[in-house]
């Protein structure tokens, strides 16, 4: 499908687009925040900057966009147009991703990611919100 912009609205249009606040990470923060966790947002101390951080827990969340760390579902999908920017886009993405993890990891952090796709309906939603606060819970200091 031929994009409906024209190549600089469609640069306007991406150059918009922010890494912070997002509705899902908004709604995650809100869960956890009602079910009584205290946490940090983009907490700059850190690899990558987790979304939320849990110092309590030493757990890190990041909420992933399907399409920007190229999860494996309908949303993850590389547009046609265009499609060698957005292969090594996505997968400079992807690799700093596992970097950071794997840093945040060897610091004995505990990294735990959600996906938009699994906040896209009610039901979902619950289970991996509920999903989410035992992980968090699993990793309670002793």
């Amino acid at each position: 499908m031929a994009d409906i912009f024209s190549k600089q609205k469609r640069s306007k249009i991406m150059s918009k687009i922010s890494g912070k606040e997002t509705k899902p990470e908004i709604l995650v923060r809100s869960y956890l925040f009602r079910e009584g966790f205290r946490f940090r947002k983009n907490d700059k101390r850190y690899p990558g900057k987790p979304d939320i951080f849990l110092p309590k827990y030493k757990t890190a969340v990041f909420v992933h966009g399907c399409f920007w760390h190229r999860h494996n579902c309908k949303k993850g999908k590389l547009p046609k147009k265009n499609r060698e920017f957005w292969e090594k886009k996505i997968n400079d993405n992807v690799l700093r991703d596992k970097k950071n993890i794997k840093a945040l990891e060897e610091l004995g952090l505990k990294v735990i990611v959600l996906w938009q796709c699994e906040l896209r309906n009610k039901d979902l939603k619950k289970q991996n919100l509920l999903r989410l606060v035992e992980m968090i819970k699993s990793n309670l200091p002793s």
